[in-house]
């Protein structure tokens, strides 16, 4: 009896492939690298990274999962509720730190994958899950804050818990760029009514293009420079990284081990938990050690 048989849900999708569904692939395709692509360059950003990193690892990681993945209408892509976790390992153990630990979440999701033992995140609480996933949410919000309303804090540095990010805010709101919060504002409105009247296109798709149109007019035919963009603030380099094997000695996997953990099952939590819903829309059932 084989412990665990490997068959990406491509193999058997391929088998009976047409045209018709092609095209439909194709169109969704473009949509979703199109609103993934951006939100790669945010989440890059506020996990402390340069934004091609987010944009690289997108790429390759969508790629990769969806090739070899166990669900037939996943796809891999940048998720918020890492965002907190790769900010603090970056913070702490620096990006060579964030490469040991996600080396060996890797290892472990495919130790779960291997022995079967994706049927059991299934058992997870469901209230588990929402607490979890709304104090993430809370944390995200709150890291956002800044940005949202232009704040300016000169050479103070923000501190990295909760509390201390609310207080130093307080204190600096005086510094408010009110363009930079209508901009916001604005963005957050077209995502929040977009699904009332467009059900096939993203909101963050629109509004990503509806907002960037208007701030570039904004800032070359009315003289609002006070609105920076991805450009003003960082340089994205059109070049791989290098190639860098990470310092793999006894202490640094010690340390690194308990947040390895924490990648392994927050992924495999957010992976099965969205092929699941994915499973009661489209009919299907996913294969859960696989898709580990």
């Amino acid at each position: 009896m084989k412990l665990f048989e490997f068959k990406p849900k491509l193999v058997s999708c391929l088998k009976n492939y047409s045209k018709e569904t092609f095209m439909a692939d194709l169109m969704a395709g473009i949509i979703v690298g199109i609103v993934a692509l951006p939100l790669a360059i945010a989440f890059g950003i506020a996990s402390g990274v340069s934004p091609e990193k987010g944009i690289i690892t997108a790429i390759i990681a969508g790629f990769i999962i969806s090739l070899l993945g166990g669900s037939k209408v996943q796809i891999g892509g940048p998720t918020g509720a890492f965002i907190v976790i790769i900010y603090g390992i970056i913070q702490q153990y620096g990006e060579a730190g964030l490469i040991v630990a996600t080396l060996m979440a890797g290892v472990l999701l495919i130790l779960l994958g291997v022995f079967k033992l994706g049927a059991v995140i299934k058992f997870i609480p469901y209230p588990i899950i929402v607490g979890f996933t709304s104090g993430i949410a809370v944390t995200i919000f709150t890291t956002q804050i800044a940005d949202i309303f232009g704040l300016s804090f000169g050479d103070e540095k923000v501190p990295g818990d909760f509390v201390g990010k609310w207080m130093i805010y307080f204190r600096h709101f005086d510094t408010i760029n009110w363009w930079n919060t209508i901009v916001s504002i604005a963005s957050i409105i077209i995502i929040a009514i977009t699904p009332k009247f467009s059900k096939k296109i993203p909101g963050s798709l629109i509004a990503i293009i509806v907002v960037t149109v208007a701030v570039y007019l904004m800032k070359t035919f009315g003289g609002i420079d006070c609105i920076q963009t991805i450009g003003d603030r960082f340089t994205i380099k059109s070049e791989l990284p290098d190639a860098v094997v990470p310092a793999l000695d006894w202490e640094a996997i010690r340390e690194l081990f308990p947040v390895a953990i924490t990648i392994a099952v927050l992924g495999a939590i957010e992976s099965l938990l969205s092929a699941t819903v994915a499973d009661g829309v489209i009919g299907d059932r996913h294969d859960s050690n696989t898709e580990l």
